[in-house]
């Protein structure tokens, strides 16, 4: 686990930047699939956007499964605009599942008006009936054709969904981790995932986060 404080001056300090959308003072977040998924690099590169560009206090940790590949992992990461004093995740406010497995394993400590983001074809039992399903690993075989850039097509998703980082600082977090040469596909990634949360929205489904009888 580390913890990292990104405060550039008592200015930014006092009051975060205008254009940080984070809708709480402190935001945790849980992303989870299998390793090789990409999760790891995806915390980190949230976590980054929020410290380096949103200038926000940041925290994440990670575990992986005992399998290099195929066994869950999770990144957590704590965003907020004051100095985070215990950097443990308790009460989640944003769940990314990737797998059945990872969505059966992380999900026991979520609040009950958390986000809770599943990917459409992978899980297909969420953990709760108000879940928002999206094709994040078909989208990115399907059309980008590389399933190796679902992480970011869901980052895109769960960006535009919550508002837990500006669109900006994402995009500048993610060009700085990418290896070179790869930039365009990731950045075609994250407009992906970007336009499947807008029409998700659109559609109406959005309405509904409060829990319902079969969450109980």
């Amino acid at each position: 686990m580390a913890t990292a404080k990104q405060k550039p001056s008592a200015k930014s300090a006092a009051k975060p930047p205008k254009e940080t959308p984070s809708p709480m003072e402190r935001m945790e977040i849980r992303l989870a699939g299998s390793g090789g998924q990409g999760l790891i690099l995806a915390g980190l590169i949230l976590a980054e956007a929020a410290g380096l560009h949103d200038n926000r206090f940041v925290a994440m940790g990670q575990s992986y499964g005992p399998e290099a590949r195929g066994g869950a992992s999770k990144a957590e990461v704590i965003i907020s605009g004051q100095p985070i004093d215990y950097p443990l995740a308790s009460r989640v406010d944003l769940f990314l599942a990737l797998t059945q497995e990872a969505a059966d394993t992380y999900c026991w400590d979520l609040k009950p008006e958390a986000w809770i983001v599943v990917d459409a074809d992978l899980v297909s039992h969420p953990p709760t009936s108000r879940a928002v399903a999206l094709p994040f690993t078909a989208t990115a075989r399907d059309k980008l054709g590389k399933p190796m850039v679902a992480n970011v097509v869901a980052l895109g998703a769960i960006t535009e969904l919550t508002g837990v980082v500006s669109r900006k600082a994402l995009e500048k977090a993610l060009l700085a981790r990418v290896p070179k040469g790869t930039e365009a596909l990731n950045k075609k990634a994250l407009a992906a995932g970007t336009k499947m949360a807008k029409d998700h929205a659109a559609s109406g489904q959005l309405a509904g986060q409060e829990p319902t009888s079969e969450d109980v």
